[in-house]
């Protein structure tokens, strides 16, 4: 397989894509990754959601979906906590038909500084939601991608995915959160959840801070990660570049295109 713009998924919030980006999108055939927040869920209406998808299948472009995640917790000891954050995946499984995403990406949301005196007990709840959430999207054709930030190495997260099997619930490695903040190397999380990876978030940094660069302009060795990965892979995971800056996503083309194992 060589490497093809067609075949990457490129973030973008709703709101964003809704008022100004659209039109760029759709001309330079980006796939999309749509990012919904609780402001996004709250203001457009399932309405604006369809004009927009329909923008995108005309031109014949795939969709993955991110669900919110600030402030957000299915592993809380609190019920009113976990209620809202219920709440908020109700309304995106609302999306999942219209939107028929590929993946839908969830923040597995494991931080040892506030649940490690509670890890049994946000275990428990986590399963509880994941497999509820996980079970939803696979019946809409649709697969949930629990997504690594503050863990500081696959062991916080691994038994979340070994047992949400049956669901088909993958692991979307993130390697600039990775970089950021996990204590372990990246190829240790590739050789561990390995059996779990199913997506891609790929963004650079030196490591000091989630800096959301061009891939190949912070201290994350691609080539080494993707080799490690293609010895695993005989197809690619789905890729999805998060550039929070429009002038950091082509310089990320550009180096895939130098770097791309398949």
């Amino acid at each position: 397989m060589t490497f093809r713009i067609e075949n990457i998924q490129v973030n973008i919030p709703f709101t964003m894509l809704y008022e100004s980006y659209l039109d760029r999108f759709i001309e330079y055939k980006l796939n999309p990754e749509i990012g919904f927040d609780a402001e996004a869920l709250d203001k457009y209406s399932i309405s604006d959601v369809v004009a927009i998808t329909n923008e995108f299948f005309a031109c014949g472009l795939s969709i993955t979906l991110h669900a919110p995640y600030i402030d957000l917790s299915p592993g809380s000891p609190d019920p009113d906590v976990r209620a809202v954050t219920r709440r908020r995946f109700e309304q995106i499984l609302e999306l999942v038909p219209v939107l028929k995403p590929k993946t839908v990406v969830c923040h597995a949301g494991y931080d040892e500084k506030r649940y490690g005196y509670i890890r049994d007990l946000w275990i428990e709840k986590n399963l509880e939601a994941w497999s509820w959430l996980g079970g939803r999207v696979r019946d809409e054709g649709s697969l949930l991608m629990l997504e690594n930030v503050y863990e500081h190495g696959p062991d916080d997260i691994r038994v979340l995915f070994e047992n949400l099997e049956d669901k088909k619930v993958g692991f979307c490695l993130d390697t600039g959160h990775q970089a950021a903040f996990g204590r372990v190397p990246l190829e240790t999380w590739v050789a561990s959840l390995e059996p779990y990876i199913g997506q891609l978030h790929l963004n650079d940094n030196t490591g000091k801070k989630d800096e959301h660069l061009a891939i190949g302009q912070g201290n994350i060795d691609f080539h080494s990660f993707f080799e490690q990965i293609r010895t695993i892979r005989k197809e690619p995971p789905i890729i999805t570049l998060e550039p929070h800056r429009e002038e950091d996503l082509w310089p990320s083309f550009e180096y895939l295109e130098k770097v791309w194992p398949w």
